[in-house]
């Protein structure tokens, strides 16, 4: 072979390797974030989420991809967003409430990270919370175990309150667990219980006008993913009919709403992306133990509690972890 010939066959190869070794190359780990309310509600979770995701070496667009799918409060739609997932071949799949059925339904195989506010081995979800043992683990915050100490920061905002409004959402498949926690919460201090139900905007403008009708002294808001989505309609409507309300999270304290006591959903929703990451980078979600809610926040909207009229007592001012002025 003449010399010429051999240098140019070289070059050849030598522009071939980088191609070569592009091929090579572990396609980009993808990430499926399914949840059953919309993106507008949830961006400082999502934050929270990719913060998670960071701590275990993953950032969206660098060396993860995330793909969101969202089902605007329309649940019936989460079985086809969740086979969408699985036909993606996601690594892995994030997962809130009625999602989270949505995806266990779907696959077997592609682990799963949920955030449940019951117990998920209740819930049928994993065989312990130690070991959950198939391809499902995730954040449990507490909502249940919660409830009484909610329903009594409600009686001390309204201490003449006899008769409390329950607000749940009967397409949450844990609204009657929540009904009895309730239940059983305001039979240990003397308060009668009114359960009143909506799952879409136009029944939670009736749940109102119910209220308006028969006036319960307070409304407690059962906790599910669709009524965070409808906060500031929850909140305006109670201010609008002079409703003390106690809610789940300080998503709607922040809004306006009297009072919230719960888990952090930036924690939890952080915590969540950290255990996605840790899938990638190998560990099985049997071996990862369900996750107890750690950081509770008691928040107080100063600006509604006199204008509905109520005074904060000092031990409330004392132990809440913020007050919004």
């Amino acid at each position: 072979m003449r010399r010429r010939e051999f240098i140019t066959l070289l070059g050849g190869v030598a522009a071939a390797w980088p191609i070569a070794a592009r091929a090579q190359q572990p396609a980009m780990p993808v990430v499926g974030f399914l949840n059953s309310a919309s993106p507008d509600a949830f961006a400082g979770l999502l934050r929270a989420f990719r913060q998670g995701l960071k701590e275990s070496g993953y950032v969206e667009g660098e060396n993860v991809a995330i793909e969101y799918r969202w089902a605007e409060g329309q649940k019936d739609r989460l079985p086809v967003l969740a086979a969408e997932l699985v036909r993606r071949k996601v690594a892995v799949i994030a997962a809130n409430g009625a999602s989270v059925f949505a995806a266990k339904a779907e696959t077997t195989m592609i682990p799963i990270v949920f955030m449940v506010p019951e117990d998920p081995v209740k819930l049928g979800l994993v065989a312990s919370l130690s070991h959950p043992g198939g391809n499902l683990t995730g954040i449990n915050f507490f909502v249940g175990e919660l409830t009484a100490k909610r329903l009594e920061l409600l009686r001390e905002l309204v201490p003449g309150a006899a008769r409390v409004a329950v607000l749940v959402n009967p397409a949450n498949v844990a609204h009657e667990t929540t009904l009895r926690d309730v239940q059983s919460a305001a039979r240990a201090i003397g308060l009668q219980m009114q359960v009143l139900n909506a799952s879409t905007s136009r029944e939670i403008e009736g749940v109102f006008a119910t209220i308006g009708r028969e006036r319960p002294d307070a409304l407690f808001v059962g906790p599910d993913a669709y009524f965070t989505e409808r906060r500031v309609q929850l909140v305006n409507l109670s201010s609008r009919h002079i409703m003390p309300t106690a809610y789940y999270a300080r998503d709607f304290a922040e809004v306006g709403g009297l009072v919230s006591y719960g888990a952090s959903l930036t924690d939890t929703y952080r915590q969540v992306g950290a255990y996605a990451g840790r899938i990638l980078n190998g560990a099985k979600p049997a071996d990862l133990p369900v996750v107890q809610a750690s950081k509770f926040e008691l928040v107080i909207n100063h600006p509604t509690a006199r204008m509905l009229g109520l005074t904060v007592p000092p031990t409330l001012l004392a132990t809440a972890d913020e007050g919004i002025e």
